[in-house]
């Protein structure tokens, strides 16, 4: 999650916290250089439709919007609850396939 990354973030320079803001920010970036790798014709890029939010939530900023990577999280197996009102589609039991950073 990005939470994660955050507290990764903040660990790895010996500080108190990150700014979430700034962590977003820097997300897409690395989100869309990887799209820019993928349409250059590279086949290993930053895989960072894997990065959700805290409750699971899918980031409509990232390329392609929630749909898009709701595409790609589809295809790696994971179960994506339809999006209801305002709130973004969501991974259905991501805490299952967290990974330790």
């Amino acid at each position: 999650t990005q939470a994660q990354l955050r507290e990764r973030l903040a660990r790895d320079f010996k500080v108190d916290f990150t700014c979430p803001i700034t962590t977003g920010i820097f997300v897409r970036i690395a989100a869309e250089a990887a799209e820019e790798d993928l349409t250059a014709g590279k086949q290993e890029v930053t895989p960072y439709w894997r990065v959700i939010k805290t409750d699971g939530g899918l980031n409509q900023k990232f390329p392609g919007g929630a749909q898009a990577q709701a595409v790609r999280l589809r295809e790696e197996g994971h179960r994506i609850q339809p999006a209801q009102g305002k709130k973004p589609p969501r991974v259905i039991d991501f805490q299952k396939s967290l990974q330790q950073l």
